[in-house]
């Protein structure tokens, strides 16, 4: 299956997601810093199956309609950063969605995912990530997960790695970096963290209005899943 995932930056890039879904051929997308209350129900043959309503800037998954059917829903607040207690940019920091597969009655759990902002600790966003596996497990004991989006972390990556590794789970990155705007922040925001998959690529698409560059993440879940 093919996944986009994309943080909009304060949705200003929401009117490029048709042609990315249509050019690329995804079948899943996630969002992160998009305008909830404006997203349409429907975009490129994708349907909406879950949005966050406590975020200014919140998070969405759209599934192909005609090959997954959405069985379960889970957002979850996160441990909060200064910036997230002042300033209140985001409440929701994980939307979880179990799918299941029309022709094989599969089933797994894709997840958007946002990171507090640069200004927290790296041990803050470890302690985010982890918790938020955690709560994704809860969606299917053993189901294959595939959390995506922008985990904020551009560097010291070997501790992400680390604590994703002893949680079971792969950090896999994308070809090229995915965040350009300052120069010192450059490096690789946006990533996958999996288990139960085989993530054939990451690839990074073409810079358009966001800060961020979209992410296309090309997967398959492992037999014995």
């Amino acid at each position: 299956m093919k996944v986009i995932s994309y943080n909009l930056n304060k949705h200003k890039a929401a009117h490029e997601l048709d042609r990315l879904v249509d050019t690329h051929g995804a079948d899943l997308l996630c969002l992160q810093e998009a305008d909830t209350e404006t997203l349409p129900v429907e975009i490129a043959g994708l349907r909406l199956a879950e949005a966050t309503v406590r975020n200014r800037l919140g998070l969405a998954v759209y599934h192909r309609e005609n090959t997954f059917t959405p069985l379960e829903v889970r957002s979850l607040s996160l441990k909060k950063s200064l910036h997230d207690r002042v300033l209140k940019p985001a409440e929701e920091r994980m939307l979880g969605v179990r799918l299941r597969d029309i022709d094989s009655g599969s089933q797994f759990i894709v997840a958007s995912f946002h990171a507090a902002p640069l200004t927290a600790l790296n041990s803050l966003r470890r302690k985010q990530i982890r918790a938020a596996l955690d709560e994704l497990s809860g969606l299917g004991d053993g189901l294959p997960i595939l959390m995506v989006g922008d985990y904020n972390y551009p560097v010291f990556k070997e501790n992400l790695s680390q604590t994703v590794r002893d949680a079971g789970y792969e950090l896999t990155l994308s070809d090229v970096r995915t965040y350009t705007r300052y120069k010192f922040f450059r490096g690789h925001y946006d990533f996958a963290t999996s288990v139960g998959f085989t993530i054939d690529s990451i690839t990074t698409l073409p810079q358009g209005r966001s800060d961020h560059l979209p992410i296309l993440i090309t997967a398959r879940a492992d037999p014995r899943s």
